[in-house]
């Protein structure tokens, strides 16, 4: 059986290429992705081994980008279902698997609101620094169209920008985070680039991711905050 994108979109549906980031539809930003930033791949992969992927199992990403954590995860499963509305990404995705013979990744053109899984129910669902392109309405959407792919019992793995702060000490956090970046191409990230996706994107809070997932049919096992406030990592298992 295949996967792919639905084909019929209401009017009122989400562009999911619209939403995507400015920066991930431009090649200059995709070809300097790799040296910005590092995915922790392996420590990645061999967390979801802890919560037993095995070399028969079925691995979906959303927002797989580049593709660090794709590569590392083929060789550790059965299939990898590499779903992302980027063009840009999704060629850079391409290049990497043929550069490194990587024959179980299916490339899929779509998002969290628009893929649609035809195949029996997965056991892990992957996304890191995706969910956030989503107003807070679609992640709800979004989340429950993941429980539906995913078998009772896998595993959610979600990584983001998600707030840990209270709302009253908003604009001095984030003034604080986006005084981290630099002024020029040769920074890590630009200040430029931080406060594009204070502003342009949809980071919430955790008292409002987390409940969400709840809702959604997700109960959390493990999360790590980070100690700036700005990202948090879990672990849920589809119930």
């Amino acid at each position: 059986m295949q996967s792919a994108a639905r084909e019929a979109v209401p009017g009122w549906m989400l562009d999911e290429r619209v939403t995507a980031g400015r920066e991930n539809l431009d090649a200059d930003h995709v070809a300097r992705y790799d040296a910005k930033e590092d995915a922790s791949a392996a420590s990645e992969v061999a967390l979801l081994q802890s919560f037993g992927l095995q070399p028969a199992s079925t691995v979906i990403e959303f927002g797989p980008g580049t593709g660090q954590f794709t590569i590392a995860v083929a060789p550790e499963c059965g299939h990898v279902i590499a779903v992302d509305p980027s063009p840009v990404m999704r060629a850079q995705l391409r290049a990497k698997c043929a550069a490194t013979d990587v024959t179980n990744v299916t490339i899929v053109d779509a998002g969290f609101l628009s893929y649609e899984h035809v195949e029996p129910p997965a056991n892990f669902v992957y996304s890191r620094y995706a969910l956030h392109h989503l107003p807070d309405f679609w992640k709800a959407v979004a989340l429950t169209n993941l429980r539906g792919m995913v078998r009772t019992g896998g595993v959610l793995r979600l990584w983001d920008v998600v707030y840990h702060f209270e709302v009253g000490d908003a604009a001095a956090r984030i003034e604080a985070w986006c005084a981290t970046g630099g002024a020029d191409v040769t920074a890590e990230w630009l200040r430029t680039e931080m406060e594009e996706h204070v502003r342009d994107e949809h980071s919430t809070f955790t008292w409002l991711l987390e409940p969400m997932m709840e809702r959604t049919g997700f109960e959390i096992e493990r999360v790590e905050y980070s100690a700036d406030g700005f990202s948090a990592q879990y672990v849920a298992r589809a119930v």
